[in-house]
C-alpha cells in the first residue's frame, strides 16, 4: 500500500513557487543604447599637419518629420539637437573654426539658386542638414510576477557639405541611429519606467557619429585656402590669422584660379585646377577675432597680381 504524505498542501507547492520566484526575480538589464556603426575617429593631427583651421558654417537643421508635432517635444528642439550634436562632435577635432546660422532658409534658397557664394559667409564650407525620420516605440513584456517596459528611439539624419565658392555639394549622406532602454518590475517592486527623453539625444547622436568622420575625411582631402584682401607697396594682405593657425614665417602658394566649365551631363559647374604663380611668406598677423583677422605677407617668388584679386587664391603648401 503506497505511503501517503502528511505534509500540508502548501509545502508540496513550495519547490514550484521557488522556481517561479527565481525566474521572475531575474535581473533586468540597465538602460542600453544601440547605435549605428561608427567609423574610426579621425585624429586632429591627421586632418592638417600644419594645424591650419578651416572655416565651416553650420546652418540650423530642419525637421522634416511629423514627430515634432508631439506635445512632449517641440519641432525646433529636434532640429536643434541634430545641429548642436554635429557641431559638438566636429569641434572635438580641434582643426575647424565653426560658425552657426540660426535661420537656414536664406542659405537653402541661395543654394538652390547657385548664389551661395554671394551670401558673405566668410567661410569656405557650409553644412546643411535635416532630420528626415524620427520615431518612438514602446513595448512591454509581462511575466507571472514581472513586467518589463522597453522604449526605443530611431533617427535618420541627412547632411550635405558644400563648397561655398563653387556652390557644389562635395559630400552628402544619411546616417541612421537607434537607442533603447529597458526597465522592469518584479512583484510590484523596482523602477517605474517613465518617458525617457534621453533616448532622443542618443539616437540622433548615433545617427550623426558616422557622418562626422566622413565630413572630416572629406575636409582633409582639400587644402587650406584663403583670399587676397589687398596689395600695397609690395605687401599682400590675406584673410586669416592666428586663430586659424597662421604663424609668422609660414609660406603659402599664390595661385591663379582655373577656368570654370560646365558639365553638360550634370549641369554643374567645375573649377579646373589653378596655376601657381608665386609664393608668399607671412611677416605679421593682426586682428582679434576670426572674423577680422588678416595676415601681412611678402612675395618670396613669382609676381604680384594687379587689378582684380578675385582671380587668385592663397593655398597651403603640402
Amino acid at each position: 500500500m503506497p505511503l501517503r504524505s502528511h505534509l500540508p498542501l502548501g509545502l508540496h507547492l513550495l519547490p514550484c513557487l521557488t522556481i517561479l520566484f527565481a525566474t521572475s526575480c531575474a535581473t533586468v538589464d540597465e538602460p542600453r543604447v544601440v547605435s549605428a556603426p561608427q567609423a574610426t575617429p579621425v585624429s586632429p593631427v591627421a586632418l592638417n599637419k600644419r594645424g591650419l583651421k578651416k572655416k565651416l558654417v553650420i546652418a540650423r537643421f530642419s525637421n522634416e518629420t511629423l514627430y515634432g508635432k508631439s506635445v512632449l517635444l517641440s519641432k525646433d528642439l529636434i532640429a536643434r539637437q541634430a545641429s548642436d550634436t554635429l557641431a559638438t562632435k566636429l569641434a572635438q577635432a580641434g582643426n575647424l573654426l565653426l560658425f552657426h546660422r540660426s535661420d537656414p532658409k536664406p542659405l537653402l534658397k541661395a543654394l538652390d539658386a547657385g548664389t551661395i557664394n554671394k551670401m558673405g559667409l566668410n567661410a569656405r564650407y557650409l553644412v546643411v542638414g535635416s532630420v528626415t525620420e524620427f520615431g518612438r516605440e514602446i513595448t512591454s513584456k509581462t511575466g507571472v510576477f514581472s513586467r518589463t517596459k522597453m522604449q526605443k528611439a530611431r533617427a535618420r539624419v541627412n547632411v550635405r557639405l558644400i563648397d561655398v565658392a563653387s556652390a557644389r555639394v562635395i559630400y552628402g549622406e544619411d546616417g541612421v541611429g537607434e537607442a533603447e532602454s529597458e526597465v522592469g518590475t518584479t512583484f510590484g517592486g523596482g523602477t517605474k519606467a517613465g518617458y525617457d527623453s534621453t533616448l532622443n539625444d542618443k539616437a540622433i547622436s548615433a545617427a550623426i557619429s558616422k557622418l562626422v568622420n566622413n565630413i572630416l575625411e572629406k575636409l582633409n582631402k582639400s587644402p587650406w585656402r584663403s583670399h587676397i584682401l589687398d596689395v600695397s607697396d609690395g605687401t599682400v594682405l590675406i584673410g586669416g590669422g592666428s586663430s586659424q593657425g597662421i604663424k609668422v614665417g609660414d609660406v603659402f602658394a599664390l595661385k591663379k584660379r582655373g577656368r570654370i566649365v560646365k558639365n553638360p551631363q550634370t549641369n554643374t559647374s567645375i573649377e579646373l585646377p589653378g596655376k601657381t604663380v608665386g609664393k608668399l611668406k607671412v611677416t605679421a598677423t593682426q586682428g582679434s577675432t576670426p572674423e577680422d583677422e588678416f595676415s601681412a605677407c611678402e612675395l618670396e617668388s613669382g609676381t604680384l597680381p594687379e587689378g582684380d584679386f578675385g582671380g587668385y587664391i592663397i593655398e597651403e603648401v603640402k
